[in-house]
Parts: structure tokens; C-alpha cells; sequence
């Protein structure tokens, strides 16, 4: 099946960027869509952005007009582009991925999580 290996988290200041990524990487027939989601210590996990194999994208209010998601679905891998970014912020980043394996079964696969840690 499909893994999903995330990268780009660290420590930043307010205000600062990052980028993150999550590459698929496996066999499979097609991967649809693709989000971001973030975990903070003591809340629930919170659906941030999702796009489609073809490009079409959706936000939480909470990362609009702050965060980008897109897709390289040559390379089979999701970016956020994070910009402002403010304490708040400071979460585990896990990327998701609708996958259809090649025996035909959609299954729902997640990366392993990246810390981001924003200070003021």
C-alpha cells in the first residue's frame, strides 16, 4: 500500500513561513484527495486545508489567507505553505491521503506527523 513520510517542520518565530510536504510513496492505482490536519496539546484534531487530484481546493477559516495547499502529482506529494504564522499555530501537522490500492479498496492513510513550534 501507500506510506506518507512528512517533512518541513521545526521551530519558528511569529510571523516567520515554513513549508511543509508529505510524499506518497508505495504502490496504488491513484491517490484523490489529499489534507493537512494539525493536533494541539489538549485539543482535537482540526481539518485544516484539502485539494483534489485536480486542484480544487478548500480551507478552514482558522488558515485562510494564511496557508497554501497544493499538489506535485508527478511527484505524488502535498505542500502547505505556511505564512504568518502565529503561536496558535504551534501543533503536530499530519497529512491524509484518499489512496485506491491496486486491489481496487480506497483506504484512508496518514503520515506520522510533523511538529511545528511557534514562539512570540
Amino acid at each position: 500500500q501507500v506510506q506518507l513520510v512528512e517533512s518541513g517542520g521545526g521551530s519558528v518565530q511569529a510571523g516567520d513561513s515554513l513549508r511543509l510536504s508529505c510524499a506518497a510513496s508505495g504502490i496504488f492505482l491513484h491517490i484523490n484527495l489529499m489534507g493537512w490536519y494539525r493536533q494541539a496539546p489538549g485539543k482535537q484534531r482540526e481539518l485544516l486545508a484539502t485539494i483534489t487530484s485536480r486542484g480544487s481546493t478548500n480551507y478552514a477559516d482558522s488558515v485562510k489567507g494564511r496557508f497554501t495547499i497544493s499538489r506535485d502529482n508527478a511527484k505524488n506529494t502535498v505542500y502547505l505553505q505556511m505564512n504568518s504564522l502565529k503561536p496558535e499555530d504551534t501543533a503536530v501537522y499530519y497529512c491524509n491521503a484518499d489512496t485506491l490500492t491496486i486491489s481496487v479498496v480506497s483506504i484512508q492513510v496518514w503520515g506520522q506527523g510533523t511538529l511545528v513550534t511557534v514562539s512570540s
